[in-house]
């Protein structure tokens, strides 16, 4: 008997639906057959490239296959998570998601949002730190502060972009009359330069990103924007020591895939990701940029990315 009107309309969409549906199974069933292309979101050299780098090499073992690397720099990250975004959600494009990019959308930038990512794992977090190069006639924290507010805009501070947290952070130190100049470098290793070169004041960072120039003695670290000292760097003071709380900004980095990619896929990266976090070439390089934290995954971690841009959000309209 052949159906008609809205009869056969549910058949058909039932159909269609079941069809799906088994094509997904299929699809985790089989993941991954083939290479997966994970985003840097910014260019080389940077903390972001380096992590990338890193989780790409160590994850090739546990998913049997090539993980080849590409950098789609721009926007303070958004560039890369839109050619994320845009991919198909089926497991085969993972990228980085960062604070600094999450810090982004509370500003305006970029048409991305929380929702339309689900975060594999948050990897690593450090605090940031201003520092000036070691010959700067600025040696202590207090001097600094001291410094800006006698001369407000004169100073200069390298910086990833607008929008970000290191952004963010000025405007709230500009705010207790110690105003310093945002300069925005868009590659990483032309900021790291910038102030050893004599081109900026400062620069705002997290250690592990200048990690070679703490220990070369050309950057040296003033003060800390966290709730308490760093461990490694026990005798810099923290922004709230000099009258100044800025805490809850830290620079975190995650594994992230579009928005809709199957359950099952995403299981499979996040126990290559975990995989990959308890070996001990990633200890050695968690510890060398001192960005180890115990891995956030599942709905905390999208709470944290959903947290993060609220923060921001809040800092900017107080």
């Amino acid at each position: 008997m052949k159906l008609i009107g809205k009869a056969e309309t549910a058949i058909r969409t039932l159909a269609v639906v079941g069809a799906m549906a088994m094509g997904g199974a299929a699809l985790a069933q089989g993941y991954p057959d083939r290479p997966i292309e994970l985003v840097v979101t910014f260019g080389p050299g940077g903390g972001a490239d380096t992590m990338g780098r890193q989780m790409a090499k160590l994850l090739e073992e546990p998913l049997g296959v090539s993980v080849p690397v590409s950098n789609v720099a721009g926007a303070s990250g958004n560039a890369g998570l839109t050619h994320l975004r845009t991919n198909a959600a089926d497991g085969y494009t993972i990228g980085t998601l960062i604070s600094l990019t999450v810090a982004s959308w509370a500003s305006g930038l970029g048409d991305n949002k929380p929702e339309d990512f689900r975060v594999i794992a948050v990897v690593q977090s450090s605090p940031s730190f201003l520092f000036v190069p070691a010959n700067s006639p600025h040696q202590t924290g207090e001097d600094l502060l001291a410094y800006a507010k006698a001369n407000p805009g004169e100073l200069t501070v390298a910086t990833s972009g607008y929008g970000t947290q290191d952004d963010v952070t000025l405007k709230l130190l500009g705010a207790t009359g110690a105003e310093m100049e945002n300069v925005p470098f868009q590659a990483p290793a032309e900021r790291y330069a910038s102030p050893i070169g004599g081109h900026t004041d400062a620069i705002y960072e997290e250690p592990g990103d200048v990690a070679q120039f703490i220990q070369a003695g050309q950057l040296k670290p003033l003060m800390v924007f966290d709730s308490e000292r760093h461990p490694e760097f026990p005798d810099v003071p923290t922004s709230a020591e000099l009258g100044v709380d800025i805490s809850g900004l830290d620079n975190f980095r995650s594994i992230a895939v579009p928005a809709g990619t199957p359950d099952d896929v995403v299981a499979k990266l996040e126990e290559a990701v975990s995989g990959a976090l308890a070996t001990e070439d990633w200890q050695a390089f968690c510890k060398q940029t001192y960005s180890c934290i115990e891995p956030v995954t599942g709905e905390e971690a999208q709470q944290m990315i959903r947290g993060f841009r609220e923060t921001i959000a809040s800092q900017l309209d107080s």
